[in-house]
């Protein structure tokens, strides 16, 4: 077995310009397409630029190589999901339990089946490159967007919000993307999120209020 050092997994440069956003937009598009028509084991560099019409040189002018590319998409799609539930809290100010419960899900889980099909290709991406770095910084962001809301519940103040929040995100970060390892039906996604909306209402539910303690 070799001994040499891993490859770097940090991009080349960040796009500045339009234009250079656009060319990285791409690349990332194309990724996406080609680990879902070819697979991760297919897939690499000259497949990538080819659909998305640049040369190998452009790209690399972005990412130095195969597992750096394939770590920024991974970085990319958890920060969708810790950004989608950062928006069910600005879109959710005041909200009783069962609304929190409902939003959280609803949020998480939407995001994570948009890209159901890459999502085996994902999970191995995150083991194979190590990812627990990024996955504790989305789920950091998910925990405080959680904490946000259950600190401005509606319905009674909950006496550890963080502790509430930091569940729900093991939850959400452990649990639920099993349910994505395969390609689901709408009917399949539709019943997980109902699912797990009736675990997190639940919960919540069954929280005692804080004076209730006092």
């Amino acid at each position: 077995m070799g001994t040499g050092s891993p490859p770097p997994l940090t991009p080349r440069k960040s796009p500045r310009q339009g234009r250079a956003i656009a060319t990285v937009d791409a690349i990332f598009e194309a990724t996406l397409q080609v680990l879902s028509s070819d697979g991760l084991i297919r897939l690499n560099t000259t497949r990538v630029a080819r659909r998305a019409g640049v040369s190998v040189g452009t790209l690399y002018q972005y990412f130095p190589n195969k597992q750096a590319l394939l770590f920024a998409v991974l970085e990319r799609h958890l920060d969708m999901l810790a950004g989608a539930i950062e928006r069910a809290r600005d879109q959710n100010p005041g909200a009783a339990k069962e609304l929190i419960a409902e939003a959280v899900v609803k949020a998480y889980l939407q995001t994570q089946l948009a890209q159901a099909e890459i999502s085996p290709a994902l999970y191995r991406i995150a083991m194979e490159l190590d990812a627990r770095a990024l996955i504790e910084a989305a789920a950091r962001r998910s925990a405080g967007a959680i904490e946000a809301m259950l600190s401005t519940s509606a319905d009674g103040r909950f006496a550890d919000p963080g502790l509430l929040a930091q569940t729900l995100t093991a939850a959400l970060y452990g649990a639920v993307p099993p349910f994505c390892h395969r390609v689901l039906s709408a009917a399949d996604g539709l019943e997980a999120e109902r699912q797990l909306t009736i675990m997190f209402r639940s919960y919540l539910v069954a929280q005692p209020e804080l004076n209730d303690r006092e």
